[in-house]
């Protein structure tokens, strides 16, 4: 077992997988199985966990980049509510923009 660094060319971006062998008795030869354990840092080398689709975390995780209290929609009810309650807010703040942008231009 250990770490193996291989490096995507398209990307330039450095992983990290963890290297299991094993004997092969078919094939009577030695192979090997690779898991990802995340990217590598190029500052400080580093290795980041991600899940192989270039996030961080996963989204079941619960880690929200917006708000740590905000709780996602579970059914359509909820969700057209937020949607609702979003549009009012954008709105606003575009009544807002237009108030302040008349203000500067008198």
């Amino acid at each position: 077992m250990g770490i193996i660094f291989q490096t995507d060319k398209r990307s330039g971006i450095t992983y990290a997988y963890e290297n299991k062998a094993f004997w092969d008795k078919e094939k009577k030869q030695s192979r090997s199985r690779r898991t990802l354990i995340g990217r590598v840092d190029p500052q400080t080398g580093e290795i980041v966990p991600t899940d192989g689709r270039c996030r961080r975390l996963s989204p079941s995780s619960g880690a929200d980049n917006s708000s740590p209290d905000y709780q996602m929609p579970k059914t359509m009810k909820e969700l057209k509510a937020e949607v609702k309650r979003l549009l009012a807010e954008n709105n606003d703040l575009r009544r807002q923009v237009e108030e302040l942008t008349s203000r500067l231009s008198s």
